[in-house]
């Protein structure tokens, strides 16, 4: 599955009344709830790669840490049960070869949540 972000965002007012939720990547994607929310290896890389290229990853991610997200991808990562995952691989034994659709992206945590960050990792 390959999704397109469109990131020309046009603003619709000063930049100080806009709210980042509304110029975030995966506003542009029709599907995005169940990208952003599902069990798919593919669909959770897919819903990375997306926020690899947002430009307010540091809100999101900041959001997700301070409501304590439950589940989904926000900021470039992986929620699941209110811990934040490093990595997520299918059920059952590992392949010899790794599917290229299932690499997930690492995403840097940005440097100033890096330790909130750390008390939510398992």
């Amino acid at each position: 599955m390959q999704t397109f972000v469109d990131t020309n965002l046009e603003l619709a007012g000063p930049l100080e009344d806009v709210l980042w939720e509304d110029v975030a990547a995966c506003r542009a994607i029709p599907e995005a709830a169940a990208l952003f929310f599902s069990e798919d290896i593919g669909e959770i890389a897919a819903a990375k790669r997306v926020c690899a290229e947002c430009p307010v990853l540091a809100e999101c991610l900041q959001g997700a840490l301070e409501r304590q997200e439950p589940w989904g991808v926000w900021g470039g990562q992986l929620f699941m049960h209110g811990k934040m995952l490093i990595t997520k691989r299918r059920r059952g034994r590992p392949p010899k070869i790794i599917h290229p659709e299932d690499q997930m992206p690492m995403i840097p945590i940005p440097a100033h949540l890096r330790e909130e960050a750390q008390r939510v990792s398992p």
